[in-house]
């Protein structure tokens, strides 16, 4: 079997570090990934956005190796997935995959043994997990058991074990699952330094700030099926216009305010008179400078201007006729035990 080493391993610049198409996998009667199509460009972030029950899960597990496709062909930096995937194994790392630590032993003892395991020496293991728990923000909690941790501890301690090797390509699925605000900007983080320091990331999430503030490109995925895609600009472009706000100085001027927006913007407004406010879409962004400029000329002066953009809860509502966060999953759809998974690989 071919051997590669994760620390020395470089894809070939323009690769495409994911290539999925087609990608179909069933349990019973419940198709939980119906056809998924994915290109996942090296060095870059890449989220895939929906609900529980979505096949968000399903999909990665496949990418990973961890469930082998009913249908359709995936590669991961060139290699098959099914044919060659031992080679994959090298090249990624999966958050969850460390969830049967011994929770009998520290949270460094624990790290440590997963270097060792990983071929790093003694030394080099225990300066990784101290790297890895002040990172995380475990360094106080370093010598407690294991069965000490919260879950939002356990899932941190996941994603450390996870990011040893910083393998080439990283699978986060739903890595901010349950942490604290504080914690999950933290996480952001540690996702862009990985970016940033070569890795390349595909994270699923069904928390739409996330998927914004985090990913190059977005796939929205909805019972199974991938139903739109794009950057977080282009799929907010997709379901409408940015608007313009602007709240006039003088609210006396604000009925001759109003007919020049509409006038200039060619786009009907809306006016709330007690604020002295207008709102009003905005196809074409050159045209604003020409409306405060005749604002200016005519002696409107202006309290407060902003532009709006469409928010990907908008997206998600409009393309898949619901919201994006779902409060129950759907385990008939996308089974989480683990014997289904090895009976399936």
């Amino acid at each position: 079997m071919k051997q590669i080493n994760p620390y020395q391993w470089e894809p070939g610049s323009g690769d495409w570090a994911v290539e999925a198409h087609g990608l179909v996998k069933t349990f019973g009667d419940n198709r939980a990934v119906d056809g998924v199509e994915l290109k996942v460009r090296t060095g870059s972030i890449y989220g895939v956005l929906g609900p529980n029950g979505a096949g968000k899960t399903t999909t990665i597990r496949m990418l990973a190796t961890l469930l082998r496709p009913d249908a359709g062909s995936a590669r991961i930096f060139g290699y098959d997935v099914r044919k060659e995937a031992q080679i994959v194994r090298q090249l990624i790392g999966v958050t969850g995959q460390y969830a049967s630590v011994d929770e009998s032993l520290s949270a460094t003892e624990n790290l440590i043994i997963f270097s060792r395991l990983l071929g790093l020496g003694r030394a080099e293991a225990k300066r990784k997990a101290g790297q890895l728990l002040e990172e995380f923000g475990l360094t106080e909690a370093a010598k407690r058991p294991l069965k000490q941790f919260s879950g939002g501890m356990r899932r941190r301690l996941d994603l450390a074990a996870s990011l040893i090797a910083q393998p080439p390509l990283i699978f986060l699925d739903e890595p901010t699952t349950g942490l604290d605000p504080r914690t999950r900007s933290q996480m952001w983080d540690t996702i862009r330094r990985l970016v940033s320091t070569g890795s390349t990331v595909l994270l699923t999430t069904q928390y739409l700030e996330e998927a914004d503030q985090l990913a190059d490109r977005i796939a929205v995925i909805d019972h199974g099926r991938v139903v739109a895609e794009g950057t977080a600009d282009e799929l907010k472009a997709s379901v409408g216009t940015s608007s313009l706000h602007l709240r006039v100085g003088d609210p006396a001027n604000i009925e001759q305010a109003r007919q020049m927006v509409e006038r200039v913007l060619q786009a009907p407004s809306m006016v709330s008179p007690e604020a002295g406010a207008i709102t009003a879409p905005m196809a074409n962004a050159d045209l604003v400078t020409d409306l405060l400029i005749e604002l200016r000329a005519s002696g409107i002066g202006l309290a407060e201007m902003s532009v709006q953009k469409p928010t990907l809860d908008e997206v998600f509502l409009t393309i898949t006729g619901h919201a994006a966060k779902a409060e129950t999953s759907h385990p008939s759809r996308e089974p989480h035990s683990k014997q289904k998974e090895e009976a399936s690989v």
